[in-house]
């Protein structure tokens, strides 16, 4: 009697496939857990469950995996508004649209703030689509790209403003973020300014320095004169401490 023939099983196969958009997807995995500093081609090869090598067949660096990424948080960004409403709605339309993606992916603003828009299709047509609305609004050539550029320092900054501890500079990550995306446009000087210090909360390797201090703290929760808890006294006249039992219940 003939030996039985084995059947190959239906389904997917047992490697894992790897694509231009999984690859992309899992490398924002790894730096929205471990920040840029951990994201490394091995980082997303074993967060992918693949071998390095598998990886370099799809993605020939590190930066070409930037770019996709950057490619990607760029589609999420309303530019329609250019086409539907005036030039001063559109303009906040697309800038508040901007700022939400990027407020979910803070670690990436100082590396994509730097890619060039070259092997980023979407990236490049989201600019074109901007420049486009502020040519129908007269804006002449040579003015819109220091305009955009200019825009897109208070983008970020507002990004990382809403995902920022209110205790002013405390820990310095977003500051030093911030600060670096700033010197990278060239300005002819920057300045840190700051009401309140707390250097207490600085993390390691955090060497930025304001150059003016209102008042340095102790490591207190302090609201007031602007800084709130759960939306409550951020209206008083001064700056006061929260008593620990009020946040610590």
């Amino acid at each position: 009697m003939p030996a039985a023939r084995t059947r190959r099983s239906a389904g997917r196969p047992s490697k894992r496939v790897l694509t231009r958009e999984n690859i992309a997807a899992a490398a924002l995995e790894v730096i929205t857990a471990g920040g840029y500093e951990g994201f490394t081609m091995s980082s997303l090869a074993a967060r992918l469950q693949v071998a390095p090598s598998a990886l370099y067949n799809h993605a020939a660096s590190k930066a070409e995996v930037l770019r996709w990424i950057q490619d990607d948080l760029m589609a999420e960004v309303d530019v329609a508004c250019f086409a539907e409403l005036p030039w001063n709605d559109a303009v906040r339309t697309w800038a508040r649209s901007y700022r939400a993606v990027f407020a979910r992916h803070t670690p990436l603003i100082a590396v994509i703030a730097v890619l060039q828009v070259s092997g980023a299709p979407r990236t490049l047509a989201m600019y074109e689509a901007v420049t486009e609305g502020f040519l129908r609004a007269g804006w002449k050539q040579a003015q819109i790209i220091p305009a955009i550029v200019a825009l897109e320092s208070f983008i970020f900054g507002s990004a990382f403003d809403a995902v920022a501890p209110e205790d002013i500079f405390d820990t310095g990550s977003s500051l030093q973020y911030t600060y670096h995306h700033l010197l990278s446009k060239e300005p002819a000087s920057l300045k840190i300014c700051t009401l309140l210090d707390k250097p207490e909360r600085r993390r390691p390797g955090i060497t930025l320095q304001p150059d003016w201090v209102g008042f340095t703290i102790p490591n207190e929760f302090v609201v007031g004169y602007g800084l709130d808890f759960n939306e409550h006294y951020r209206n008083l006249p001064y700056i006061g401490v929260l008593k620990p039992e009020m946040y610590s219940k």
